[in-house]
C-alpha cells in the first residue's frame, strides 16, 4: 500500500493506457465485424448476379435475368471488382478478386483478368490460393506463356488443397503437354492420375485419355 501511494499517478497513468488499448481494441473488433458483414452481404449479392438465369433471345429482360452470358459476366463483374477494392484485406475481397479475375477472363480482358487472378493467388487461404493458381494457369495457357502455366501447374501437384487437388493439376498439365504436341509427357502424366485416383473421377478421365490414344 505504501508503494501504491507513493507511485499513484504511474499506476494511474498505466491503468489509463490499458483501458484505452481495451476499448481500442474492442473498437476495432467490432468495426471489423460490420466491415466483414457488408462484405459477406455484397459478395453473395454478386454471386446471385453471377449465377442469374438467362432468358431466351424473345424472352423480356426481368430483374435478376440477361440476355446473354456476356451481360451477366459484365454486370457481376463490376459488382465484383467494387468489392475487391472495397474490402480487399478481408477475405470475401480476396474472394471478390477471384471472381472478379473469372469473370474479366470471361469477357476476353485477359490483362484486368490476370491481375486479379494474381491478387487473389496471394490469400493466405490456400484453397483459394490455388484456385486462382490454377486459373492462372489456365490463362497463360491460353495467351502461349505455357512455360509459366506448366510452373504453376507442378507447384500446385506438389503443394495440393482441397479445391485443387494433386490430380486435378496433373490432368490440366497432362492436357497443355498434349496440346502442344509433347504426348509422352501427358501419357506419364495420365498413367500417375489413374494410378494415383483409381476409383475417383480424375483417374475415370485420365483412363479415357488413355483409352483415347491406344
Amino acid at each position: 500500500m505504501s508503494w501504491l501511494s507513493g507511485h499513484r499517478s504511474g499506476v494511474l497513468r498505466w491503468v489509463i493506457i490499458g483501458v484505452v488499448v481495451v476499448v481500442a481494441a474492442v473498437g476495432s473488433l467490432v468495426v471489423w465485424n460490420q466491415r466483414s458483414a457488408a462484405a459477406e452481404v455484397a459478395l453473395n449479392t454478386a454471386m446471385d448476379a453471377y449465377n442469374a438465369p438467362l432468358v431466351g433471345p424473345s424472352a423480356p429482360v426481368t430483374q435478376g435475368t440477361y440476355a446473354t452470358a456476356s451481360d451477366r459476366s459484365k454486370a457481376a463483374n463490376q459488382q465484383f471488382t467494387a468489392i475487391a477494392q472495397q474490402y480487399g484485406w478481408l477475405s470475401e475481397g480476396a474472394r471478390a478478386h477471384y471472381f472478379a479475375g473469372v469473370t474479366y477472363e470471361e469477357l476476353g480482358q485477359n490483362g484486368p483478368a490476370e491481375t486479379e487472378l494474381k491478387a487473389a493467388a496471394g490469400s493466405w487461404d490456400r484453397n483459394l490460393s490455388n484456385l486462382a493458381k490454377l486459373a492462372l494457369a489456365g490463362l497463360y495457357h491460353q495467351t502461349d506463356r505455357d512455360a509459366q502455366a506448366i510452373d504453376i501447374y507442378t507447384a500446385l501437384a506438389n503443394k495440393p488443397s482441397e479445391t485443387v487437388p494433386a490430380t486435378v493439376a496433373r490432368l490440366d498439365l497432362a492436357d497443355l503437354y498434349a496440346a502442344t504436341g509433347k504426348q509422352e509427357q501427358a501419357k506419364a502424366l495420365w498413367v500417375k492420375v489413374k494410378a494415383d485416383d483409381k476409383d475417383g473421377a480424375a483417374g475415370g478421365i485420365a483412363a479415357q485419355k488413355l483409352g483415347a490414344k491406344e
